[in-house]
């Protein structure tokens, strides 16, 4: 399916267009079983997706060394920036209490991949937070941080 470059895993991100397994096991089956192709007739209705709205964010930051929070964020989305082909590219954040949440992890990076990886739901980091970016030095991530409502 597409390029989407994230290791599977790490976060869910909006729009990801990963097949799940059950998709794949769909797929192998039905080439197993010749491709048949089915009868247009029994085709449903093309669907009409409504337009998702963009969160609501200040300008993103872009992060090339380890930053720490001075007041809770909450996250939205990590685009990287200036990664070259065949590098990869780990963000994770730290939290105060020891915890530590891993944002993304980019690996054999290809420049036809670069997107914004949305994240399925904000991610709420608190003030202490420590924000690394593991990455060759000519590379950032940029964060989006969404209003906290």
């Amino acid at each position: 399916m597409p390029p989407w470059g994230a290791v599977e895993g790490i976060r869910a991100y909006r729009d990801d267009p990963s097949l799940t397994p059950l998709e794949v096991e769909m797929i192998v089956s039905w080439v197993e079983g010749g491709a048949p192709e089915g009868d247009a007739v029994y085709l449903p209705p093309a669907p009409v997706f409504p337009a998702l709205a963009q969160p609501r964010m200040p300008a993103p930051s872009s992060i090339t060394a380890p930053v720490t929070l001075h007041e809770a964020v909450s996250l939205v989305a990590v685009t990287p920036r200036d990664l070259p082909d065949g590098a990869s590219m780990e963000v994770t954040a730290d939290a105060p209490d020891g915890s530590i949440e891993h944002l993304i992890w980019l690996r054999n990076y290809r420049r036809v991949w670069t997107r914004t990886y949305w994240f399925r739901q904000p991610l709420l980091l608190p003030a202490g937070t420590r924000i690394v970016v593991n990455a060759p030095a000519s590379a950032s991530a940029v964060l989006s941080i969404g209003s906290r409502e």
